[in-house]
């Protein structure tokens, strides 16, 4: 039997988890509407008797880097080891293109569906990230539908939460200005914080 351990913690959304194993990290969880429904959330995308722990280092960093980029810096999570004993193929496949996606930017359903070979599997792509158990490190908020238009989102909060994430990493979920671009006509200039690594 493989063991799991996760942790509760905070960001800029609220108390988010995370758990792992021996083979990396097997589940994040966005916040619920407490503690009890995130943890519960969370422990069906590790059932095997997961317990809370202290997290090691390297999910500790994990952590650190899920906080800061919630608090707006651009953070790249692309080298996170997720353990995807559990995800089928297609799937895998699905969040493999997600992870490629930078804050700040989006692709939509179709694209990703086309970067696996066949447009025509968009409803595919987007059912597969509304099963994703790593929400944030692959970042299925970042992932449109066609247009521009939000699309789906099953963390609580929906697509509050969704466009939430999105104004936080500062992406653009249309080719239409906003006030809050920051191109310095109202006398500011908007620039991503970066985290010195």
């Amino acid at each position: 039997m493989t063991a799991y351990d996760f942790t509760l913690f905070e960001t800029a959304i609220g108390r988010c988890g995370i758990a792992w194993g021996a083979c990396g990290v097997v589940g994040l969880q966005l916040p619920e509407k407490n503690d009890r429904e995130t943890r519960a959330c969370l422990l069906r995308k590790c059932p095997d008797n997961a317990r809370e722990a202290s997290p090691p280092p390297d999910v500790q960093r994990v952590i650190g880097d899920i906080v800061a980029l919630l608090q707006g810096e651009t953070i790249d999570l692309s080298g996170v080891v997720l353990d995807m004993a559990r995800v089928p193929d297609f799937e895998r496949r699905v969040y493999d293109i997600a992870r490629t996606i930078p804050p700040g930017a989006t692709l939509t359903y179709g694209e990703i569906a086309t970067r696996l070979g066949d447009r025509g599997l968009a409803r595919d792509v987007g059912q597969a990230l509304g099963r994703n158990p790593f929400p944030i490190v692959v970042p299925c908020h970042r992932v449109l539908a066609a247009g521009g238009k939000a699309g789906g989102f099953s963390a609580t909060g929906g697509l509050t939460t969704k466009l939430r994430m999105l104004t936080i990493e500062r992406a653009r979920t249309s080719e239409t200005p906003t006030l809050f671009d920051g191109d310095a006509t109202f006398g500011f200039a908007l620039e991503p914080r970066r985290r010195a690594r």
